[in-house]
């Protein structure tokens, strides 16, 4: 083989041929989930309910700090639970200290155990697919 052969062979490009079997695939199996309770779900928020559902109480400062977040977003975040009477707020003052805590109500309970029922199923189901 000549020279000139041997640099045409080695840039000219491979020849692309069609398949000729395709495999088929299997359709797509979805499992069955039980729906997820949105208001819950969202981390800061599951993190709150989580947290007052371990004490009777905690203040503002106090979630504050275990969750790692802002006034501002724990705020918000306890304002949804308050409004869904998954928590309620108590005002205060200590001295000329104001005071907010906060505490799980008996909807918040259950609607925690709800929650942790359903992502237990989630967890059942996604082990018993492998």
């Amino acid at each position: 083989m000549g020279r000139a052969s041997v640099v045409q062979q080695k840039h000219a490009k491979p020849e692309v041929r069609p398949r000729e079997h395709t495999r088929e695939h299997a359709p797509l199996r979805a499992p069955e989930l039980p729906e997820l309770d949105r208001l819950i779900h969202e981390r800061i928020r599951l993190g709150i309910v989580s947290a007052l559902a371990t004490n009777d109480s905690l203040s503002f400062n106090d979630l504050k700090r275990v969750l790692k977040t802002t006034d501002g977003n724990l705020s918000v975040h306890a304002r949804k639970l308050e409004e869904a009477r998954y928590i309620s707020c108590d005002k205060f003052f200590e001295g000329r200290v104001p005071r907010t805590e906060y505490r799980l109500t008996a909807n918040g309970r259950k609607a925690l155990a709800e929650y942790l029922d359903q992502m237990e199923e989630w967890i059942r189901v996604t082990r018993e697919e492998r």
